[in-house]
């Protein structure tokens, strides 16, 4: 049999695997993980080649004790050389003590759904544009370097009011952005999302706002996580939140379980061919130094259960 030569495009995809477990996954639990513990994985989820990590919330410990110990994780993780520290902070005052605690990027939750947005932060959708405005203010007279994505919450439904509106969702995007915001992506918050959905919304966004189109931000509630991902990638979003076992979901969606698995989103692009950056073997490993952390907490995900394919080879790396 004849082999056919296999030509490689000359800019191979690339995409950022951005991990919000730490923050995301561990507010959405009872159980609280120790700060050393935490450190651990962090430094694990660091090995396995990500590079972008979501380390903690700043909220007040009284509301979710799980981020008491944010400022202590931050520190950690701005040992970890090339590591972007995230945090996501819902108002000013969480601003300020991210700032302070030395992070590298904000993200801000704004929901598109009014009801949730009340649920979640206690403030209107208007108000919390007017918070991102005070935000950007405050990091452009603290911390200038500092980027902020004010990401689009319950985009594509929501369990306390059903139905969003695509334009509502639209608007606010680009009323992120006009605050100052650098970018602003789009969570499926509480799964309701289908591919043809999210393929949609994500193109009128990137029509409104460009190349300040953030993260795609699914949950695999009903799924679809992985085919949400796919439908985003088809729409020009390269950057993609997930959490390493499925941990998460939101405290003020009701049934809003089921991050998409850090695991089989890594497998998925990297058997299409799209580099991620991500070394499988050691990112699986890495769910033994959670499982060590949290025992007994249930963890997901297909690629753990079945192991990488016989003859797998991962993306080509490409040289920086």
């Amino acid at each position: 049999m004849t082999k056919v030569p296999v030509t490689l495009p000359d800019a191979l995809p690339v995409v950022l695997i951005s991990e919000v477990g730490p923050r995301d996954g561990l507010q959405s639990i009872s159980r609280i993980m120790t700060t050393a513990d935490k450190c651990r994985w962090l430094t694990a989820l660091y090995q396995a080649g990500l590079r972008e990590i979501e380390v903690a919330s700043f909220v007040p410990a009284a509301l979710l004790p799980q981020m008491a110990d944010a400022a202590a994780v931050v520190a950690h993780a701005l040992t970890l050389p090339g590591l972007t520290v995230m945090a996501l902070v819902p108002n000013l005052r969480g601003a300020q003590a991210a700032l302070a605690a030395g992070v590298h990027k904000l993200t801000i939750p704004v929901s598109a759904s009014a009801a949730h947005s009340l649920a979640n932060v206690r403030k209107s959708r208007e108000q919390m544009v007017e918070e991102v405005r005070a935000i950007v203010a405050l990091k452009n007279e603290l911390a200038p370097h500092v980027k902020i994505e004010a990401g689009i919450a319950t985009a594509f439904g929501c369990t306390l009011q059903g139905t969003v509106a695509e334009d509502d969702v639209v608007r606010l995007a680009a009323s992120v952005i006009e605050a100052g915001a650098n970018e602003s992506g789009l969570s499926d918050t509480t799964g309701y999302a289908n591919p043809a959905q999210v393929q949609r919304l994500f193109r009128r966004v990137r029509a409104e706002i460009g190349d300040k189109t953030g993260a795609a931000h699914m949950h695999n509630t009903r799924g679809l996580g992985l085919a949400n991902c796919l439908a985003a990638f088809e729409a020009e979003v390269r950057t993609f939140d997930s959490s390493l076992g499925g941990l998460g979901g939101c405290p003020y969606a009701p049934g809003a379980s089921g991050n998409v698995v850090t695991e089989d989103l890594v497998f998925m692009f990297e058997a299409m061919g799209v580099n991620t950056g991500v070394d499988l073997d050691a990112l699986i490993a890495a769910r033994d130094v959670l499982k060590a952390g949290l025992p007994d907490e249930p963890l997901y995900g297909m690629t753990p259960e079945a192991g990488l394919p016989k003859g797998f080879q991962p993306a080509p790396r490409v040289s920086k």
